[in-house]
């Protein structure tokens, strides 16, 4: 990658990194539902003000739509909303962690619904370390416990199971979009079913009083979202699917070392001996571990949307 690659990867992870910090000091206001639904609804504003900047056509076509709303809702109201659930259960640093199996769980969906994604052998392996990374991550004296600890854990791995099917309904669904149409979409269609569902479970919807809640709001909402996604396409475009994956590496020691400095937060040895087998899992998938050994292990797997929203912590 070029050097101007890898600067705005590192922001990028910098920026992801914070949201789960920023999400965590506006949970000690609001409820999970409401944090998302100022999440996706501000984004949503500015990413259609940067469509009309552009002069970008908006989709009329109701298909399109309904693939908005699908998009909308495993993309973003079901992940976001899990995961903001689940922070109000465990640190911040454990929630990026967990957050990082998105991968895992991609190449399994893509290789159940695409016959061009096959599960080879390195996806395998891959996979194989992932799956030890994220069950070492919560611990395995913690795997049957139904405690709000480990349920906060699991609601986070449900998460990363949406943003897996999310990838496959982009390809299927919203393929050939440009990025800021699909985002703009996408976030819309969310923010039509959060506002409903958060007035009717957590009441409506309330301006938040203390001055580091709407900094909170502004951070997520504003820059790990609208200008994240934006941000995303163009480290897409200059580095490539493959290195890009290198992003989801980068996001957990980031939001590790705000939650231990904010929060002091202190995460248990088996989070991190689990995020090193997802690392290793990562590393795998991405093929950099094996190219130098074995180039006929095939391509780097490209990204499961290419042409929709990637998933965002």
């Amino acid at each position: 990658m070029s050097p101007r690659a890898w600067a705005e990867l590192c922001v990028l992870a910098l920026i992801w990194g914070g949201s789960f910090l920023s999400i965590r000091v506006a949970l000690n206001e609001m409820g999970p539902l409401t944090v998302v639904a100022y999440r996706v609804g501000l984004a949503a504003v500015i990413l259609w003000a940067y469509v009309a900047w552009r002069g970008l056509a908006v989709p009329r076509s109701a298909r399109l739509w309904v693939g908005f709303a699908g998009m909308g809702l495993l993309n973003n109201v079901i992940p976001f909303s899990l995961m903001a659930w689940g922070q109000l259960h465990i640190e911040t640093g454990l929630t990026a962690i967990l957050n990082a199996g998105t991968a895992i769980f991609g190449v399994l969906a893509a290789a159940v619904f695409f016959a061009d994604e096959r599960l080879t052998l390195r996806r395998a392996i891959g996979t194989a370390l992932g799956f030890a990374g994220v069950a070492t991550a919560i611990g395995l004296d913690q795997l049957g416990a139904l405690d709000p600890r480990s349920l906060g854990q699991l609601a986070v791995i449900g998460g990363t199971v949406s943003y897996a099917l999310a990838g496959v309904w982009a390809r299927k669904r919203l393929a050939g979009l440009p990025p800021q149409i699909a985002a703009a979409g996408m976030l819309t269609a969310a923010t039509a079913i959060i506002l409903p569902a958060a007035w009717l479970i957590e009441g409506p919807l309330p301006l938040p009083r203390a001055p580091a809640t709407w900094a909170a709001i502004v951070y997520y909402a504003v820059i790990a979202t609208a200008l994240a996604y934006l941000m995303y396409y163009r480290v897409l475009a200059m580095a490539g699917s493959g290195n890009l994956m290198l992003v989801t590496l980068l996001i957990a020691p980031v939001a590790i070392l705000l939650g231990a400095v904010a929060l002091n937060e202190a995460l248990p040895p088996h989070a991190y001996a689990g995020f090193a087998l997802l690392a290793a899992g990562l590393i795998v998938l991405n093929g950099r571990g094996l190219r130098q050994s074995a180039r006929r292990a095939g391509p780097v797997p490209r990204p499961l949307s290419p042409d929709g929203p990637s998933s965002a912590p």
